[in-house]
């Protein structure tokens, strides 16, 4: 599918650009087992990607939410720079993306701070004009708010704008807005789950963007 009317890039971090799962898994573990020892597997903690941490921890128990989640953070960043990684490709189709004078911008549920430091550890953060974080908006994605604050920013429409995203929320949040929405397939929750939401791409590989994108050269 050829999406060479699209000028305008908007992507999630955890899970599309930088590989934070195990991460994130880790934390979740730390925290919960803290509060409810024994009651959650790896299946049940996959159900908490991608939502924000407030929405995850507030629907177990408004009460301790707010130390569920200072629990959560101290460990996540703790562990950051030991467990994140790369995704192969992010940096190539960055580069070329940039270079082809696409605008880019990252909608992410994560709070400024740990974004930023994702951003910085991985050295992609000069690619973006803007990046939107949990502390930017009222409502976290798949309400809007996120995506058209992001495209406000860039000076881009909808219907030039593509959202890529390893997670309902980002699917939902790119139709919501308007734009056209892309899954990768290496999604923790599966590419068949993804497949469910009716993104208007599956991407095996970052760089297939750039062919779909029509950047010369591909």
């Amino acid at each position: 599918m050829l999406m060479d009317d699209v000028n305008t890039v908007l992507f999630d971090l955890d899970g599309t650009l930088i590989d934070t799962n195990d991460l994130i898994i880790a934390s979740f573990v730390h925290t919960l087992e803290h509060y409810y020892p024994g009651r959650f597997e790896r299946e049940d903690i996959l159900d908490f990607i991608g939502p924000s941490l407030a929405d995850t921890f507030h629907n177990l128990d408004t009460d301790r939410a707010e130390e569920m989640m200072t629990m959560y953070r101290e460990h996540n960043h703790a562990r950051h720079d030991e467990l994140v990684k790369e995704y192969t490709g992010v940096r190539e189709t960055l580069e070329q993306l940039a270079s082809a004078s696409f605008r880019l911008g990252i909608v992410t549920t994560k709070r400024g701070e740990t974004a930023w430091k994702g951003l910085n550890l991985m050295g992609i953060n000069s690619f973006f004009k803007t990046v939107i974080t949990l502390d930017d908006v009222e409502n976290a994605k798949p309400h809007p708010e996120p995506l058209e604050k992001a495209m406000k920013a860039l000076g881009a429409t909808a219907t030039e704008t593509l959202m890529v995203g390893d997670n309902v929320h980002d699917i939902e949040g790119g139709k919501n807005a308007g734009t056209k929405t892309a899954a990768v397939a290496w999604s923790i929750k599966g590419v068949d789950a993804m497949r469910k939401h009716k993104p208007d791409v599956i991407l095996d590989d970052m760089r297939d963007l750039l062919g779909i994108l029509g950047v010369p050269g591909q």
